[in-house]
């Protein structure tokens, strides 16, 4: 994944040593770059990865010493001198990588440089191992560390550090009672990673400690680690903070049990069984009464098999696949079901199932809640919506021609009277399943005034009812037909149908009012000739009595 560039600088009075090295192809990963001198460069011993210092025919001690300063701490220096001049470079050996001896073939040469070659890529190799490890481990929030056989810490990651409140160079070197502040070793802590050396496996445990922010609980992963021979060397530790995890859980058993306690108090019934039905490990009486028995007795003699007898047939096969689809621990559910009890009375049941384990045994526990009075009650308010509701469409139904129930939401809707005499044909527009705006729009083109069309298609429209219902509980709009020649007055009235906020359910009607309708007009007809006829009289005594 790595790229490295290298660059090589030769000193060398001769071109032999920049050719070889040019020769050499780079490894993968790798690119060269060359540079040469005659005489040492302090610039180019500066930029080198690789310096290759041939020092025969100059001062050597005096330029490896120049070289040696002049260069990258990580920089290897080479020196090449022959057998002579090895006495003499004895004090700037230390600083070199490596001597060798010239003269050399060009194979030995080209072998050197090859060898060279590979030394650097394990090098970098090894770097790329070391940062692929701290990354991972000083990424993650979990506590990792590496022990020798001993207890002593050699490695630690940045969240260890975190927890025991130090840094790696007061942690690695030292052992457990320094590092986190007690008296001694954690004789448990001993014993985990000795049975992990000496069994030569991964051990889990949950191990307690003291730390800056008060006593945690750890889940540990502890492995051996094993030497070069193959012998275990120490071990390496995996820490998972699971102190808020466990508090959870006990925040939930804690809550659990007080929701059982608060059903108990509501006279809940509680029953448990095992897993097939066929032992029932405990129920209470309002259990029992429930499900219309006097003892558990008297319920498994009736033929319990995880379903009472008593449930009604219809139900049985629902409540029991709820149960049996429950398999693993902590798994819930809930179902109604009815009981028909030996006097006839019929029992709704709110029920609520729940797989539970204790001592590694499965069970089921059930809740059993009489929710008899809440069902009546709902269905007598039922009852009554739909009377109010039917009274209201008998109402509209005695002098339209037409009524309908619509759903607002969807504009789909049915007929519920057409007593047109058969005259305009509505039973062909308003017959089985049918449109608000689809039915009502053959109805306008076929029926309505061309001038009044427009004003009833928007009056039909789902937005222009909604809005007026909301407004004003009602609406309504008058117009006139077209029949064969013959006008007539009518008028479309639409009302809510039940409860608004359960359902945009409507009532629409249409109606005539051409009777009506034009008996206003010729009153108003009649008034309008009556105040013509007192101007006049009025207008003809002012004339007479001018004239006098």
């Amino acid at each position: 994944m790595y790229h490295c560039h290298l660059h090589f600088y030769c000193l060398s009075h001769r071109q032999e040593l920049p050719d070889a090295v040019r020769a050499i192809p780079p490894l993968e990963h790798f690119t060269h770059t060359v540079s040469q001198s005659s005489q040492p460069d302090k610039a180019l011993a500066a930029q080198a990865d690789v310096i290759l210092a041939d020092l025969r025919e100059l001062d050597g001690p005096e330029a490896a010493a120049l070289l040696a300063s002049e260069k990258k701490a990580e920089a290897a220096l080479i020196l090449l001198t022959e057998q002579a001049q090895i006495h003499a470079l004895e004090p700037c050996l230390d600083t070199a990588a490596d001597l060798w001896i010239l003269p050399m073939s060009s194979g030995e040469l080209s072998f050197r440089l090859r060898r060279l070659q590979t030394l650097v890529k394990d090098r970098a190799d090894a770097w790329q191992i070391n940062h692929f490890l701290e990354a991972t481990i000083n990424s993650t929030p979990n506590l990792i560390w590496y022990k020798d056989k001993n207890g002593i810490h050699e490695k630690v990651n940045d969240s260890f550090c975190e927890t025991v409140g130090k840094t790696k160079e007061q942690v690695q070197g030292r052992g457990h009672a320094y590092i986190w502040d007690v008296e001694q070793d954690d004789p448990a802590c001993i014993e985990s990673e000795r049975i992990v050396m000496t069994e030569k496996r991964t051990c889990v445990a949950e191990e307690t400690v003291q730390t800056g922010e008060g006593v945690r609980l750890l889940t540990t992963y502890k492995s051996p680690l094993y030497d070069l021979d193959g012998s275990v060397m120490g071990t390496v530790g995996v820490g998972i903070d699971i102190t808020q995890e466990r508090a959870y859980e006990q925040e939930i058993v804690q809550k659990n049990r007080t929701l059982e306690a608060l059903f108990t108090t509501m006279d809940c019934g509680i029953m448990c069984h095992s897993m097939d039905g066929s032992r029932i490990l405990s129920i209470n009486r309002a259990a029992l009464e429930i499900l219309g028995y006097a003892s558990q007795e008297e319920m498994f003699a009736e033929g319990f098999q995880m379903v009472a007898a008593s449930v009604v047939d219809e139900d049985k096969d629902k409540l029991r696949a709820s149960i049996c689809s429950l398999e693993r621990a902590g798994e819930s559910a809930g179902v109604e079901y009815r009981v028909q009890h030996k006097d006839g009375r019929l029992i709704h049941v709110m029920g609520n199932i729940k797989v539970v384990e204790e001592n590694g045994e499965l069970f089921y526990q059930r809740f059993l809640l009489d929710c008899t009075a809440q069902k009546q009650r709902e269905e007598v308010e039922h009852e009554e919506a739909k009377r109010r509701q039917m009274a209201l469409i008998q109402a509209l139904s005695l002098d339209y021609s037409l009524v309908c129930f619509f759903d607002l939401d969807t504009g789909e809707g049915y007929p519920l009277r057409v007593a047109d005499g058969g005259r305009r044909k509505l039973d062909e527009i308003f017959s089985g399943p049918v449109t608000l705006e689809g039915s009502m729009e053959q109805y306008i083109e076929g029926y309505v005034c061309p001038e009044d069309q427009e004003d009833l298609r928007q009056a039909a429209s789902r937005e222009w009812i909604t809005r007026e219902l909301e407004e004003k509980g009602l609406c309504y709009v008058n117009y006139r037909t077209d029949f064969g020649g013959k006008m007539e007055y009518y008028q479309m009235k639409v009302v809510p149908a039940g409860s608004w906020e359960e359902q945009r359910g409507v009532v629409l009607g249409l109606r005539s009012v051409d009777e009506e309708t034009r008996s206003e007009m010729e009153k108003k007809s009649l008034l309008e000739d009556a105040l013509l006829q007192a101007n006049r009289a009025s207008k003809a005594k002012s004339v007479f009595l001018s004239n006098m």
